[in-house]
Protein backbone atom coordinates (compact mmCIF):
# COMPACT_ATOMS: atom_id res chain seq x y z
CA UNK A 1 0.00 0.00 0.00
CA UNK A 2 1.55 3.31 -1.42
CA UNK A 3 -0.67 5.46 1.66
CA UNK A 4 0.80 9.36 2.09
CA UNK A 5 2.42 9.98 5.75
CA UNK A 6 -0.01 11.32 7.77
CA UNK A 7 1.81 14.79 8.78
CA UNK A 8 2.16 15.32 5.11
CA UNK A 9 -1.70 15.14 4.62
CA UNK A 10 -2.23 17.49 7.96
CA UNK A 11 0.39 19.92 6.55
CA UNK A 12 -1.48 20.03 3.20
CA UNK A 13 -4.85 20.19 5.29
CA UNK A 14 -3.84 22.82 7.34
CA UNK A 15 -2.32 24.90 4.82
CA UNK A 16 -5.85 25.60 3.84
CA UNK A 17 -7.05 26.38 7.41
CA UNK A 18 -8.02 30.68 7.16
CA UNK A 19 -9.08 30.58 3.60
CA UNK A 20 -12.09 32.74 2.95
CA UNK A 21 -15.04 32.66 0.48
CA UNK A 22 -18.33 34.98 -0.14
CA UNK A 23 -21.99 33.15 -0.62
CA UNK A 24 -24.75 35.44 -1.87
CA UNK A 25 -27.73 35.94 0.73
CA UNK A 26 -30.33 34.87 -1.76
CA UNK A 27 -33.14 32.75 -1.59
CA UNK A 28 -33.23 29.80 -3.61
CA UNK A 29 -30.99 26.42 -3.87
CA UNK A 30 -27.59 26.51 -2.98
CA UNK A 31 -24.84 28.76 -3.64
CA UNK A 32 -24.77 30.82 -7.35
CA UNK A 33 -21.89 33.01 -9.23
CA UNK A 34 -20.70 36.00 -7.71
CA UNK A 35 -21.65 37.58 -10.64
CA UNK A 36 -25.06 36.75 -11.01
CA UNK A 37 -26.24 39.33 -8.01
CA UNK A 38 -23.47 41.92 -7.86
CA UNK A 39 -25.65 44.06 -5.38
CA UNK A 40 -26.45 41.81 -3.14
CA UNK A 41 -24.98 41.78 0.05
CA UNK A 42 -22.55 38.19 1.07
CA UNK A 43 -21.93 36.65 4.22
CA UNK A 44 -17.95 35.91 4.46
CA UNK A 45 -17.06 32.32 5.46
CA UNK A 46 -13.56 30.71 7.21
CA UNK A 47 -12.29 27.66 6.71
CA UNK A 48 -11.33 26.50 10.17
CA UNK A 49 -10.00 23.09 9.26
CA UNK A 50 -13.31 21.34 9.59
CA UNK A 51 -15.76 23.37 8.89
CA UNK A 52 -16.80 27.07 7.40
CA UNK A 53 -17.28 29.07 10.18
CA UNK A 54 -19.15 33.02 9.39
CA UNK A 55 -16.32 35.32 9.67
CA UNK A 56 -17.68 38.95 8.06
CA UNK A 57 -19.94 40.52 5.79
CA UNK A 58 -19.54 42.71 2.69
CA UNK A 59 -22.61 44.87 1.13
CA UNK A 60 -21.99 44.23 -1.92
CA UNK A 61 -19.86 42.59 -4.66
CA UNK A 62 -17.32 44.95 -4.79
CA UNK A 63 -17.10 45.07 -1.22
CA UNK A 64 -16.69 41.39 -1.02
CA UNK A 65 -13.72 41.65 -3.44
CA UNK A 66 -12.16 43.91 -1.28
CA UNK A 67 -12.02 41.79 1.63
CA UNK A 68 -11.50 38.42 -0.30
CA UNK A 69 -8.54 40.15 -2.35
CA UNK A 70 -6.80 42.35 -0.55
CA UNK A 71 -3.87 42.65 -2.91
CA UNK A 72 -5.62 43.86 -5.65
CA UNK A 73 -6.96 46.63 -4.44
CA UNK A 74 -3.69 48.22 -3.52
CA UNK A 75 -1.94 50.73 -5.72
CA UNK A 76 0.78 48.93 -7.81
CA UNK A 77 4.44 50.06 -6.29
CA UNK A 78 6.32 51.96 -9.04
CA UNK A 79 8.51 49.56 -10.87
CA UNK A 80 11.73 50.70 -12.95
CA UNK A 81 10.76 51.67 -16.36
CA UNK A 82 12.36 49.87 -18.81
CA UNK A 83 14.87 51.05 -21.41
CA UNK A 84 13.13 51.30 -24.90
CA UNK A 85 14.91 49.54 -27.69
CA UNK A 86 17.04 51.78 -29.27
CA UNK A 87 16.87 53.46 -32.96
CA UNK A 88 18.21 50.45 -35.56
CA UNK A 89 16.70 48.78 -38.51
CA UNK A 90 16.73 45.17 -36.75
CA UNK A 91 19.30 43.94 -38.76
CA UNK A 92 21.30 42.70 -35.43
CA UNK A 93 19.08 39.74 -35.47
CA UNK A 94 19.75 38.53 -39.15
CA UNK A 95 23.28 36.14 -39.44
CA UNK A 96 25.51 37.72 -41.60
CA UNK A 97 25.30 37.20 -45.03
CA UNK A 98 28.26 35.28 -45.95
CA UNK A 99 30.83 36.99 -48.01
Amino acid sequence: MDDEPLKDWADRRDAKIGRLRAMPVVSGDGPRGSHLYPETPRAIERWNGHAWEPYGFAADLDETKAILYPEASRPPSPEPVSKPLGTGTGQHRKPPAPR
